[in-house]
């Protein structure tokens, strides 16, 4: 059966991009246990000391990279409790703007031992590709902080 003249059918009316509240609070509360367990294992146990490829100069990003995982943990717990477009996007402008500061001093220092293998272009070229992808997810948010809401909804 077909729908009325000017109306669409059921079947085939857009549907909301955006997940429920309860599916994006459920990634919200994984995003929070994913960052802290990350904050524990890199800075109590077992610690990246314990990580045979990283070396001494891992102090050198260790700050930067528990900034990130910080800022995340909270913007997710902010998310926790209202997560409208605006919000969100200025959340994500943040998160990524102190990710993408960790990945160029992470670049930068090189605190990796694999000097000389191919794992250190391979190292490289990822770290390139997160600086590009951080600096797309950038302009992403700006837009969606200007327009009053987040790309894709």
């Amino acid at each position: 059966m077909s729908a009325p003249l000017g109306q669409q059918s059921p079947a085939l009316a857009p549907r909301s991009s955006r997940p429920t509240r309860a599916t994006r609070r459920a990634g919200y509360v994984a995003a929070v246990v994913v960052n802290a367990a990350m904050l524990y294992l890199a800075n109590r146990w077992p610690g990246w000391e314990a990580v045979p490829f990283l070396t001494e100069a891992t102090v050198l990003v260790i700050g930067l990279v528990n900034a990130s995982l910080v800022v995340g943990v909270i913007a997710n717990l902010v998310y926790l409790v209202a997560d409208p477009p605006r919000l969100r996007s200025l959340g994500d402008l943040v998160t990524t703007s102190v990710g993408l500061a960790a990945i160029v001093r992470i670049w930068q220092v090189f605190p990796f031992d694999v000097t000389g293998t191919p794992w250190e272009a391979v190292l490289r070229v990822l770290l390139a590709l997160a600086a590009f992808g951080s600096g797309v997810g950038i302009i992403v948010a700006l837009v969606g902080l200007v327009r009053g809401r987040r790309a894709g909804v």
